[in-house]
């Protein structure tokens, strides 16, 4: 299979191959579909992994978030400067959940193009010869495709062997496993046709399983989509815990993220619906199956996930029940010192003062004795004279040292 090179090619090529692998290995288009879809998701499981991840770290917070929001609700750059600390604390990045979750949807598209191509991808024909075999069935038969010329190949794929001889005239190098076309068929249920439920037509509609099945492949595949949302936000509500580490519901609740998903939650599986009546049923087949693959993902990511969550919300938990006993042991205290002294009288207690205070009381207790032994003996007490310069124990310098209280004396003058 020889392709112009595309950046799509990195995906295209590698996963038409394996569908292509898994078609000749079973020899059945819906069996080769199914095993397609599983890997497919497997394949994706690590960057499944990614997203879910960053998605459970970002619900943790959403308490917090709400909590910078209602505190600053008119300052959007106080509000964004907090939440990107609390991001970098918690080491989410505030992109990181919406980029790998959408990696699976960037592959998604070109996976589509594997899918209706199958000519190309699963038969290896070269473009230009997939569209040749287009070209010879239409000149021979236009109502082998249908209106929508977007899956003219499945269309042709399933058909070829019914204009093998008018192909091999005109490509004569055609391989005979190419002439063989693709078996559609599975379960009695043509996948390349595009289910219909217009019962009013005979020309379009019969009541037979072919018809029925088709037509319940479309809903089962808007089905799963309903269960793979309420699993995936069942799932992120209860991650949601506040700064304790405590499970808050109606932080949940609240949230725009819980919002947004009940919007999508009726959205999706519209659109779901809207696909299935619109494309061949191997491509319903595909997303139904690739959906319950995510569901069952899902589950299991989010168990493995809330382990450790549980354990880090448990720290959390444990560390914020230290602080409340630590600071109701300081309330206990505060209040004890309340009780003790009702009117709120508190004594100095700079050290520089208190020895200060102890060195006076030390010099007045000198004194004082001082007083008594010369009272005993009869020595007139020097108690009038000043025992510093300004006559202040406690302020020996507070006139300064050239001070001389006769100084301003008024004295006669002497002509």
């Amino acid at each position: 299979m020889i392709l112009a090179f595309q950046l799509s090619d990195l995906i295209t090529v590698p996963f038409g191959w394996l569908l292509g692998i898994l078609y000749h290995t079973t020899k059945n288009y819906g069996v080769a579909m199914l095993l397609f879809a599983i890997l497919v998701q497997m394949i994706l499981l690590p960057i499944t992994a990614k997203s879910k991840k960053s998605m459970m770290k970002m619900s943790r917070l959403t308490p917090r978030i709400q909590d910078i929001q209602k505190r600053y609700p008119n300052d959007q750059l106080k509000q964004n400067e907090l939440m990107q600390q609390l991001y970098k604390e918690e080491g989410v990045s505030m992109g990181g959940g919406c980029l790998w979750s959408f990696i699976p949807l960037l592959i998604l598209f070109p996976l589509f193009a594997v899918i209706r191509q199958p000519i190309t991808y699963i038969l290896g024909e070269a473009p230009e010869v997939s569209q040749q075999i287009i070209e010879v069935i239409k000149a021979t038969d236009p109502s082998v495709f249908g209106r929508n010329s977007y899956y003219d190949q499945v269309s042709a794929a399933q058909a070829i062997p019914m204009f093998a001889q008018q192909i091999k005239a005109a490509i004569p190098g055609i391989s005979a496993d190419t002439l063989a076309g693709i078996n559609f068929a599975f379960l009695g249920i043509n996948m390349g046709s595009i289910p219909t439920i217009n019962i009013f037509n005979a020309t379009v509609w019969a009541w037979d399983w072919a018809h029925i099945g088709a037509v319940l492949i479309a809903l089962l595949s808007a089905a799963g989509q309903v269960l793979s949302m309420f699993v995936a936000q069942r799932a992120n509500d209860s991650l949601v815990t506040n700064e304790k580490g405590v499970q808050d519901k109606e932080a949940a609740q609240n949230s725009q993220t819980a919002q947004t998903n009940k919007m999508m939650m009726y959205m999706m599986p519209l659109m779901s619906l809207w696909i299935g009546f619109t494309v061949p049923c191997a491509l319903s087949l595909y997303w139904f199956v690739g959906g319950i693959i995510r569901t069952v993902q899902d589950t299991i990511l989010t168990k493995h996930y809330r382990k450790i969550y549980d354990a880090e919300d448990a720290v959390r938990l444990a560390r914020a029940m230290e602080q409340d006993r630590l600071e109701a042991e300081k309330e206990r205290i505060r209040a004890e010192r309340r009780a003790a002294n009702p009117n709120g009288q508190t004594q100095n207690t700079s050290k520089k003062k208190l020895q200060k205070q102890q060195q006076l009381e030390e010099e007045n207790a000198r004194a004082a004795a001082a007083r008594e032994y010369a009272a005993k003996k009869g020595i007139a007490s020097q108690e009038d004279e000043p025992s510093c310069m300004s006559g202040i124990p406690s302020r020996p310098y507070c006139r300064g040292r050239n001070y001389d209280p006769n100084r301003y004396d008024s004295q006669p003058t002497e002509e």
